[in-house]
């Protein structure tokens, strides 16, 4: 890599698999250095079983994908991650429309919400561990010219709950507690400590 800066490899014939498409968390790994790994999207039903509580249903989805990927690549780490935001118990959709939008944005101004960031990995021997990582994030009370100005940009499209923190929308973000990268779209620091708890021991090499 450019500069000699260093990088990380999977041990030999231990790949890891990204069950997802999100170019959001592909970022997100490689960050980290995390590059030598596969995409592979589960496609799983993503329908919220009522009265299924939001914790449980985030959960439930992120190890649906990473068992669904897993049996695709046997032989290979599997991450799989589900993102969820809420407002007060109610689950705040990708939404399909601008006026399923315009609703998010109303709902979460000049209130907090969480993100609830649910990701599995499955390791050597069908090993799992399972963890939900909880952001709190507090938004500016929106007026009609930005709410206008946001549906526009067309940037909540495939977002949970209508807005990109990484993007335009990190204008209105007054506060978070909580891991940044876990409202972008995968809890980085806790991914990395659950891979090396399972053994993908992280091997620094220059190109």
């Amino acid at each position: 890599m450019e500069n000699g800066k260093k990088a990380f490899l999977p041990p030999d014939g231990l790949e890891l698999v990204l069950a997802s498409g999100s170019p959001r968390r592909s970022d997100l790994l490689k960050q980290i250095g995390v590059e030598n790994f596969l995409s592979d999207a589960a496609d799983v039903d993503e329908t919220v079983k009522k009265p299924e509580a939001p914790k449980k249903y985030a959960a439930r989805i992120a190890l649906e994908k990473a068992e669904t990927v897993k049996r695709r690549h046997p032989s290979r780490f599997v991450l799989a991650a589900d993102t969820v935001v809420t407002c007060g118990t109610r689950i705040l959709d990708k939404p399909g429309s601008k006026i399923q939008a315009e609703k998010c944005l109303r709902r979460l101004s000049g209130r907090s919400h969480n993100v609830l960031g649910a990701f599995v990995v499955i390791g050597e021997n069908n090993q799992y561990v399972k963890r939900l990582v909880i952001s709190s994030v507090t938004f500016k009370r929106l007026d009609e010219q930005e709410i206008s100005n946001y549906l526009a940009s067309e940037e909540w499209i495939g977002k949970a709950g209508g807005y990109a923190i990484q993007g335009r929308g990190a204008a209105f973000i007054k506060r978070i507690q909580g891991s940044y990268s876990n409202v972008v779209g995968l809890p980085i620091h806790e991914v990395y400590n659950v891979l090396k708890g399972l053994g993908f021991n992280y091997k620094e090499y220059n190109r």
